[in-house]
């Protein structure tokens, strides 16, 4: 019982509908093939065209072939992604949340009219470029530069950690530019300069593909820049936009792992008895539940203020650094109801574990979302710039 509070009572009917058809699409197609692609580190290209059937690419953007759905259903979504599987939902993430969003919330009509109508189809893949070899909790100190030249934008740089990049369409590419203000600039495959190669060595979301970038003098059509981006504070405004959807994910980690822990732990059987009868095992479970209706709550509040209008940054670095924490602790204690058998790959908590680490650092590390609140609270600004 994962739902102890009856919260599915406070879902609309659509919202119910959403969660379900994926909730039944993930268990029919991702988790039977999952491992073998995450063992492997390969992307599993062949769940994109069954993805795109859901129409889900493009959550609460309205119009342009997107669904247009509420704010807690795009969470709903995040956190069914997170529950089958953290690469799946990374890779979706970083399209319809990150990518479509940015376009979304700060490209011209013309961009929109070309971009999401295809992206919502997944005809079009997206990428989101921020991070940096040398910048990642500081990428408001981004060195990726972009110079006028005529009609054009020249990009210089080199870019780390980008989902979705070797098979994106489109890449936003966020660069300086020589006035010193940040611009969001659509980088589409094939353009000469853009050079993306798969990053290998992970521990953590083997199955999507994250990759390096070279920008060697990338020229794009000053059309191609993103009009609404004056300056970093649009960044990370896509990025507050985004980030309570974090929180659920990491919400539907834990919930995947008390799942597979209560299974497991009512059917494995120890000195003649399952050992959920065991009150070790049983206080596990139970403080694991009482984490995840917190979490959930937290989750709905969330996406009800999101969808007024009234979520701050601090209120989604908030949910982002309470969840990513419980929901560690969470898969932890999972893996310790399984035992040995947790660390096989076959009993899926082994996957959540590795991948949590991943979501409990990206999109802010838990110390930069602390200090996200904590500036919120006091006036007072103590990440340095």
């Amino acid at each position: 019982m994962t739902d102890f509070y009856l919260l599915d009572e406070k879902l609309t009917d659509d919202e119910r509908g959403i969660r379900d058809r994926l909730r039944d699409f993930c268990a029919k197609e991702v988790t039977p093939v999952i491992n073998h692609y995450w063992e492997r580190a390969e992307f599993p290209f062949e769940l994109v065209p069954k993805i795109a059937a859901l129409q889900l690419a493009g959550g609460t953007v309205d119009g342009y072939g997107c669904p247009g759905m509420s704010a807690t259903a795009a969470g709903l979504v995040s956190m069914e992604w997170a529950r089958a599987d953290g690469s799946i939902g990374t890779f979706f993430g970083v399209h319809s949340n990150l990518a479509m969003q940015s376009i979304a919330m700060l490209g011209s009509e013309e961009q929109k009219q070309h971009w999401l109508p295809r992206m919502a189809d997944l005809d079009a893949i997206g990428a989101f470029a921020l991070t940096e070899p040398d910048h990642g909790s500081d990428a408001v100190k981004l060195e990726s530069s972009a110079r006028r030249d005529g009609d054009a934008w020249v990009l210089d740089g080199r870019k780390r950690w980008i989902g979705n990049a070797t098979i994106a369409d489109v890449v936003i590419v966020w660069a300086r530019d020589e006035d010193g203000h940040v611009g969001g600039y659509l980088v589409e495959k094939g353009t000469p300069g853009f050079n993306a190669t798969v990053m290998t060595g992970k521990t953590a979301l083997r199955a999507v593909w994250q990759a390096d970038i070279h920008l060697d003098g990338v020229r794009v059509p000053h059309e191609s820049k993103l009009p609404g981006c004056r300056n970093f504070r649009d960044v990370a405004g896509v990025l507050s936009r985004t980030r309570y959807t974090v929180a659920w994910r990491a919400l539907g980690m834990a919930l995947g792992a008390y799942e597979a822990a209560l299974a497991y732990a009512k059917q494995r059987e120890q000195f003649g008895k399952p050992i959920a009868s065991y009150q070790l095992v049983q206080d596990k479970l139970s403080r694991m539940l009482a984490e995840i209706t917190a979490m959930q709550l937290l989750c709905l509040r969330l996406s009800e203020l999101a969808q007024d209008g009234r979520l701050t940054a601090g209120m989604a670095s908030l949910a982002k650094m309470n969840h990513a924490a419980k929901a560690r602790e969470i898969v932890g204690l999972a893996r310790d109801i399984l035992g040995g058998n947790g660390i096989l790959l076959e009993n899926h908590v082994a996957r959540q574990h590795a991948d949590m680490e991943a979501i409990f650092t990206f999109e802010g590390t838990d110390s930069i979302q602390s200090l996200i609140v904590a500036r919120e609270i006091t006036g007072l600004n103590a990440i340095t710039t």
